[in-house]
């Protein structure tokens, strides 16, 4: 079962709860479903509880009573826990880490992409400087992972900012910017922005010519139906902490790297140990875990071996991890594109990569040892491990080398 089929299984045990009476609420559009946190057990947990709490005018913990039993009795579903103030931990039967990785063969680079932020147009308002620029360009890529569409535009050089501006924040519809800026921005471009602020448009010292007055005044269209009740998208100012100095030098891998990793209040560090392939660098083990993968295939493709979904026993070192990390994925794009933070992507490529390093010793045959069913469900799990960290690198604008 992957996330999104046990998504649909919670909102299908809360509509059964409201059929047989035993809850009064509107059954939600979509249910939450994430690998457990500190204090969580099993494979999935959901706050769907927390969630329906108020409507239902009961405390979470017994709105996750009342749903427990419909969980559990779930096909693939083989316990069900509460913890905490009331969230829902699922453990499920045979077959989870199968599906997952079929869910992942089967929508390669589209895993993980939701509709969250569909039909929705995002305003980016950023400075010109360089990270903020290589921020935005990612923004661009990750928001469009959730249907959404973002527009960069740049503040006028000449406004004067009030102090403390927070480095993202929203402001109403009608702030005064610059022109949209298309997406796409490269590391040169975004160099040139940010060390030439007169790139941006002179400020406007008088208002565009005025229509001659009218001695009838006009009457109002009709409104358009498509246009009532539509919000105004909310503008996103984003002001990164600068780089203390250019990182061009680095290359684009590592300077975006470098600017990416971070969390947008962090000064970013350059300097050449982005370069080294070493452990401690992690973009070298990001890239490397995905070149592993790749090695991988080769190999077992000599000893004609392909991988086959199947689930992988709990003793495998790193197995567990490596599916927790691949499974949690989608929640981390959408919440990456809905708090504006690519470095939320880029550290849970980390994790991935980690868990990934630590598995792939049990993947194929050692010694005169034949494959086997277990080692063709280790390589699907390998292989969709790769796919998950080659796509995630692209979203931030990285290359994923196969060889390294």
């Amino acid at each position: 079962m992957t996330p999104v089929e046990l998504s649909r299984t919670v909102l299908r045990a809360v509509r059964r709860a409201v059929d047989e009476g035993e809850l009064s609420v509107v059954v939600p559009v979509r249910a939450v479903v994430t690998p457990p946190g500190p204090g969580g057990c099993g494979d999935y947990a959901t706050n769907i509880a927390l969630q329906l709490a108020r409507s239902a005018g009961r405390p979470a913990r017994q709105v996750a009573e009342i749903l427990r039993p419909h969980l559990t009795r779930s096909e693939g579903v083989a316990d069900v826990a509460i913890t905490g103030p009331g969230f829902l931990n699922i453990r499920l039967g045979g077959g989870a880490g199968a599906s997952l990785v079929r869910e992942i063969q089967r929508r390669r680079d589209a895993y993980g992409h939701g509709d969250v932020l569909a039909g929705q147009i995002v305003p980016l308002r950023i400075p010109y400087d360089i990270r903020a620029e290589v921020v935005a360009d990612t923004l661009v890529r990750i928001v469009a992972t959730q249907g959404g569409r973002a527009e960069v535009h740049h503040i006028h050089p000449s406004r004067t900012e009030p102090a403390g501006t927070q480095f993202s924040r929203a402001e109403p519809a009608g702030t005064e910017f610059s022109c949209a800026k298309p997406a796409g921005t490269n590391l040169s471009q975004a160099k040139t922005a940010g060390n030439d602020p007169s790139h941006a448009e002179p400020p406007r010292t008088k208002a565009p010519h005025a229509e001659p007055p009218r001695t009838k005044a006009p009457q109002a269209d009709p409104p358009r139906p498509d246009r009532l009740h539509r919000p105004h998208p909310q503008i996103t100012t984003l002001r990164p902490t600068p780089a203390p100095e250019d990182p061009t030098a680095l290359g684009p891998d590592a300077a975006r790297w470098a600017l990416l990793h971070p969390a947008a209040h962090d000064r970013p560090r350059i300097s050449a140990d982005h370069l080294l392939q070493r452990e401690s660098n992690p973009l070298f083990r990001v890239r490397y875990a995905h070149a592993r993968t790749r090695a991988l295939t080769r190999n077992a493709a000599a000893l004609g071996c392909t991988g086959d979904p199947g689930d992988v026993p709990e003793d495998v070192p790193g197995g567990d991890e490596l599916v927790g990390a691949l499974a949690g994925y989608p929640a981390v794009l959408t919440q990456a594109a809905l708090h504006r933070a690519p470095d939320r992507l880029a550290r849970h490529l980390v994790t991935t990569a980690d868990a990934l390093l630590a598995f792939q010793h049990t993947v194929l045959p050692l010694g005169d040892e034949k494959p086997s069913a277990a080692h063709r469900a280790r390589l699907a799990l390998a292989e969709a491990a790769g796919t998950v960290l080659a796509g995630g690198l692209s979203l931030l604008g990285i290359s994923a080398p196969d060889y390294l």
